[in-house]
């Protein structure tokens, strides 16, 4: 939105009729319906959307050009949609649009202005083989077609959550608080850190976060061996630099199931675990991932 800023959270209510209303007149809500965990919006911040409309027989938003899919608690009496904010995107206010329709017909709309405040990620220096940073034609090719590959991957979902409760840390190994830092390697600013490193030495066993279905199990050039697991409405965990593979695309897997071991495939500077997740094409911070209450969500 452009104009003054407006303040942080500031909510304000739309009710309208998308369509013919049916007879019967909308009530005005206290405006609380809808919230965000964390309060605290920042680039890179993954979200949980509560909607409190049990009424509704569905729901539909958007938010910073994504959709929103929503789906019922445990509890039936709200519903949830797992989303965030990219760790490039744009900060600044957002509008924030859901849409419900009751069991008469009716069409709820609800429009909440969110501002989304700026992290500040660290710059830091690495030295890699020079062909991961000025790479020849044949490797040129090979990182076109995995581009392609990633983007088939990524563009499709389960239509309903694969996961339940809690995410949890894929390695029992010390975590760095990398997400996000400004990498230049051998002297050239190359990318923004889209995951979170454990220092994980080669052999670690590495453990499916939740529950999904294997999406890519295979051999990047960047990546090094990656392992993508999709989570359901465009919720994304992936595993990179393995030194083994222990699943097959298409596997369903189990919160704690082994994925492979960790190793230093790809591009890296040593063993490590690279693990990212992403949501829409959004990165997001794992570390806030694994500290979210989800357990009495689905």
């Amino acid at each position: 939105m452009t104009g003054a800023r407006i303040p942080r959270f500031v909510s304000f209510l739309v009710l309208a009729a998308i369509c013919a209303r049916p007879k019967g007149a909308l009530t005005q809500s206290s405006g609380n319906e809808v919230t965000l965990t964390p309060a605290a919006v920042v680039a890179g911040s993954p979200e949980l959307i509560r909607v409190d409309l049990p009424a509704s027989e569905t729901l539909d938003g958007e938010w910073l050009g994504r959709k929103l899919q929503f789906f019922r608690g445990r509890d039936a009496d709200a519903w949830y949609a797992l989303a965030g904010v990219d760790v490039q995107g744009a900060v600044g206010s957002s509008m924030l649009q859901i849409s419900a329709r009751t069991a008469g017909g009716t069409i709820v709309d609800r429009i909440r202005i969110i501002e989304v405040l700026p992290a500040h990620y660290r710059t830091s220096a690495l030295t890699v083989a020079p062909k991961f940073v000025a790479p020849g034609p044949e490797e040129m090719t090979r990182i076109e077609t995995e581009i392609e590959l990633k983007k088939r991957i990524f563009a499709s979902s389960a239509p309903a959550p694969l996961w339940s409760g809690n995410f949890v840390a894929p390695v029992h190994a010390a975590p760095t608080d990398s997400f996000g830092t400004r990498r230049t390697f051998n002297g050239k600013l190359a990318s923004i850190h889209e995951g979170m490193d454990f220092h994980a030495a080669t052999g670690t066993p590495v453990h499916a976060a939740n529950g999904g279905i294997v999406v890519l199990a295979r051999p990047l050039f960047y990546e090094g061996n990656c392992v993508v697991i999709d989570h359901g409405l465009g919720l994304f965990t992936v595993s990179m630099h393995l030194s083994r593979i222990d699943v097959h695309e298409g596997d369903h897997v189990t919160t704690g199931q082994l994925l492979g071991l960790s190793g230093a495939t790809g591009r890296v500077t040593g063993p490590h675990l690279h693990w990212a997740v992403r949501w829409q094409n959004a990165y997001l911070d794992p570390a806030k991932m694994l500290r979210m209450d989800l357990s009495k969500v689905h």
